[in-house]
This record gives C-alpha cells, sequence and structure tokens, in this order.
C-alpha cells in the first residue's frame, strides 16, 4: 500500500491589509499550471473570495473582471488564456459525496481547480496546495503547504516578487502571458512604466543525442539570458524596435523589459495584416543592409550551420513520422533522409551572412501603432539568434506557421523583398535566392512539424491545429524542382 506523503509546509505570511492578500494570489497564480489543485481553507471572512477574485483577474489578465461568488452555484467555469479553471465553493454542500455530483472529481487534467470550503467536500489530494487563511488582529494570516514541486514553484514566485520589490515596483500586478513553446515564462508587471517580466533560469545542456553532443550544443540555442542581451545590442545597433531593459538579475535569470502591448500582426482569425507583414519584410532589409556592427554580430553569434540545420530537420523524422503520421523511421530511413537534407543545405553555407532571428514570425512580432516605418515593428524573443542566410527569415515570416498565408500574399512579400535587393544591389541574384528560400523553408516546416508533435504528445495538444497548415505548405513545398531529392523522403507521410 502507498503511504501518503504529507504536504511540505511552504511559508507562513502576515497579510496586514486586502492588497496583500491579492499580491500572494498574484504569486500564487503566475506559479500555477494546467491541472493543479488549489484549496482555500479557513472561516468566514477570512479572505478566501478575496483571494479568488484576484487569482482569477491576475490569470484572464484582466483587473477589471467580475469575479461573483459560486457560493449559490457551487462552481463557475472560466476559459482562460493559458488553461481553463474551475471554481467552486463547497460551503453549501450537505455531504460530501456531492463533491461528484458537482463534477468536481472528473475534470479535465487541462482544468485548474481552485476551491473554497474544500473540507466539506473532503477534497484532498497529495500534490495539492493548500492556503488557510486566517483573520489575524486588524489584517490576516496565510499558512501555506503543498505537495508535489508546488514548494520549488513558489519559491521561485517569490523570488520573482522580490525581484519586482527591488526594482521599484512594490505595489505592481502580475499577470501571467500565455508564454511559447520554450521553458520560459512571461508576465505582464502593471504598476509604474508597464513592463514585462522574463522568467528563464539558466539551464543545463541536455543528453548527448547527436554524434556526442548536446541538441542545445549542436543547434546553439541559449542556455541563459546573457544572449538576449547581447543579441538585443546587436539589433538595437542595427535599428530594430527591441524592448528596453529596465532591470536584471541574470544571475537569477530574471529581466524586467519594456512592453510593447499586444498588437498583432494578424487578424483574429489568423490571416495576415498584409500592411504589418510588409513592414516586418522592410525591417529584414534594414537588418541585412551591411553594418559597422556586423563584424560584432559574426563573433558574438554561433553561425547556423549544417549541423544546426540537420539536428531541427530531424525532428521530423523523430517526432512527427512516428507520432502523428504513424510511419516511423527505420534507422536506414532516417539517415537517407538526413543525407538527401545535408546534400541540399551544405551548398547555403556559402555566400552572405546576416543575423538571422530565427523565430521571425508572428508570436515575436508587436505591431507599435504609434511609431513610424520599421519602428512600427516590435521584435520581442530573439535570444537564439544566429549568423546564417538571409533566405531563413524571410520564409519564417512568409510562411508563418500560426497564420493562413495565401501563396499570392506570401509571393507579394518575396517579390517585395527581392524588389528592395535589387534596387540596393543591380547584380542580386533572385535565382540564388529563392533556391534558398524553398530549402530553407521545407526546412523550418519540417523541423517546426517534429516540435509541434512533441509539444502536443508531452501534454501540449493546442499545437496540433497548426499541423494541417504546416503539412499543406510542405506539400506545396516539396513540389519544386529544387526540392525534388526528397520528395521521395517524404511520401506517404503529408
Amino acid at each position: 500500500m502507498k503511504t501518503k506523503v504529507p504536504p511540505a509546509a511552504i511559508a507562513t505570511l502576515k497579510l496586514a491589509e486586502e492588497s496583500a492578500t491579492a499580491r500572494l494570489a498574484e504569486d500564487v497564480a503566475a506559479a500555477a499550471r494546467a491541472g493543479d489543485i488549489i484549496l482555500l481553507e479557513g472561516g468566514l471572512g477570512a479572505g478566501k473570495t478575496s483571494f479568488a477574485r484576484a487569482f482569477l483577474r491576475a490569470l484572464a489578465g484582466d483587473a477589471q473582471l467580475e469575479v461573483p461568488s459560486p457560493s449559490f452555484a457551487m462552481r463557475i467555469d472560466y476559459a482562460m488564456p493559458r488553461f481553463a479553471v474551475t471554481h467552486a465553493d463547497l460551503y453549501r454542500l450537505a455531504d460530501p459525496a456531492e463533491a461528484e455530483e458537482v463534477g468536481l472529481l472528473d475534470l479535465s487534467p487541462q482544468t485548474l481547480l481552485l476551491a473554497e470550503w474544500p473540507e466539506r467536500g473532503e477534497l484532498d489530494a497529495e500534490e495539492a496546495l493548500t492556503i488557510r487563511l486566517e483573520v489575524d488582529g486588524c489584517g490576516r494570516s496565510a499558512s501555506i503547504c503543498g505537495g508535489g514541486d508546488w514548494p520549488e514553484r513558489l519559491a521561485r514566485s517569490f523570488l520573482i516578487r522580490r525581484f519586482l520589490d527591488k526594482s521599484r515596483r512594490a505595489r505592481s500586478h502580475r499577470m501571467p502571458i500565455l508564454g511559447d513553446a520554450s521553458g520560459r515564462s512571461y508576465e505582464r508587471v502593471r504598476g509604474g512604466a508597464d513592463a514585462v517580466l522574463m522568467n528563464a533560469p539558466a539551464r543545463q545542456q541536455g543528453p548527448p543525442v547527436w554524434h556526442g553532443k548536446s541538441y542545445d550544443a549542436v543547434a546553439h540555442r541559449a542556455l541563459d539570458l546573457s544572449a538576449f542581451l547581447t543579441v538585443r545590442e546587436l539589433l538595437a545597433a542595427k535599428g530594430a524596435r527591441v524592448p528596453e531593459v529596465y532591470a536584471q538579475d541574470l544571475a537569477a535569470g530574471l529581466l524586467l523589459v519594456e512592453d510593447f502591448g499586444a498588437e498583432p500582426i494578424l487578424t483574429p482569425d489568423n490571416r495576415p495584416i498584409l500592411a504589418r507583414y510588409e513592414a516586418a519584410v522592410d525591417l529584414l532589409l534594414k537588418l541585412h543592409r551591411p553594418h559597422p556592427k556586423d563584424a560584432a554580430a559574426r563573433a558574438a553569434l554561433s553561425a547556423y550551420d549544417t549541423q544546426a540545420l540537420l539536428i531541427e530537420t530531424s525532428l521530423f523524422a523523430d517526432h512527427f513520422a512516428a507520432q502523428e503520421a504513424k510511419r516511423p523511421f527505420s534507422a536506414a530511413q532516417r539517415e537517407d533522409f538526413l543525407a538527401t537534407w545535408r546534400e541540399l543545405l551544405g551548398p547555403l553555407q556559402g555566400g552572405e551572412r546576416v543575423i538571422v532571428l530565427r523565430d521571425f514570425h508572428s508570436p515575436n512580432i508587436i505591431w507599435l501603432e504609434g511609431a513610424a516605418g520599421t519602428d512600427r515593428v516590435g521584435v520581442i524573443d530573439f535570444q537564439d539568434a544566429l549568423i546564417g542566410h538571409p533566405a531563413y527569415d524571410l520564409a519564417s515570416l512568409a510562411q508563418d506557421a500560426r497564420a493562413d498565408i495565401a501563396e499570392a500574399e506570401e509571393e507579394a512579400l518575396l517579390r517585395r523583398y527581392v524588389a528592395a535587393r535589387q534596387k540596393a544591389e543591380p547584380g542580386f541574384d533572385e535565382e540564388a535566392l529563392r533556391r534558398a528560400y524553398a530549402i530553407l523553408a521545407a526546412q523550418r516546416a519540417s523541423k517546426v512539424l517534429g516540435a509541434f508533435a512533441r509539444l502536443a504528445r508531452a501534454g501540449m495538444p493546442t499545437y496540433r491545429a497548426h499541423m494541417p497548415r504546416l503539412r499543406a505548405r510542405l506539400r506545396r513545398d516539396l513540389n519544386k524542382p529544387v526540392l525534388s531529392p526528397l520528395r521521395r523522403c517524404y511520401q506517404n507521410l503529408l
């Protein structure tokens, strides 16, 4: 019989005023994940509903969100940006068995449960976070204990709060932002100058997977936030609009940077706003012009070499083919796949070299309406930048993995880039650019399909929504003559 592990005591806090309860709720919300169970104990008037209201507003990113008490309905469900939340109040339960009738025992693994009066439903889970609120003089106290990795998660969240306090944002509000596919997390910080908190503790390299080296080493992925600062300086020198840095603690993996807002370059139905994509092309043109900082960039950044491109492409063989296409590669097929790709990618290492942002697409581009020219294109999330072929970012943008870009729109963006290059450089080789574009667009689609398959299998099924778009583009790209050697490798997989 398995012995139940008692929850660990995490903290006992004095909450001198209502705002302190809200701060604690925001700190917990920043650490919360889908599938969590958070139990709020305490008597009448202890502050459970105040905590729940601040917690839900932080997750929603809306300080004015209406949060009615679920005391009559017993549960209210919320579709939050990061995950679903069920807010329950079990005060009116006549019998603990009624908790099952309310539907609290079979919630989706993607739903967080926030329950007041959990003892009335005998709610108890080994990995739950329990917060007991009590009246304490003119204020309150909170006793926090939790199982699983809650102690580590809250320790990190409390560290972030101390960092914000030291950064002159002692009364700021924290609102988690829907993150990307990496291990980094982000928060909007309201109070004083609006800012974004980047939470990225330094990582250790992963296990050896490629000729004795880790994926991080071969793909040249940043392991800490120092890369963000290095690339930011290089991009700013070349005229890119990148966030200002307000505060930093690199040892802790924390940065506080300028908030560009959330105005996208897409419509709500994932269609490109073409004028905004054209401005993004113009920014690439600016970044690809010769500049005195180019030598510094080549010295500071690794090359986007054939091995890096190959290990990324291998994600298709290792994850998409097996998990989504249900046609796992044999060892011989995988070697043939990579050898064919090696033949195509090798020649691209010669010639023009520029800063490659690597993920220059809609999630990482914020539209700054009040600015002019390329300053309207706010660039974020660029710490993995390398030195590589200018066609890569162009393909990343014009074949945006999250946007329904029509073939004619893609061609218009490509023509805009080519026309500007030819005007500035009469000998510019359009045919060579288009060959490289076709190869790198197919490489990126393969890489992203593999990465999304891996993430979907790891419990993030929303990434599957983008796969049909990527598959269709890859099928179309493979019809181009330059990619004819690859067609047999993808047969019956798309």
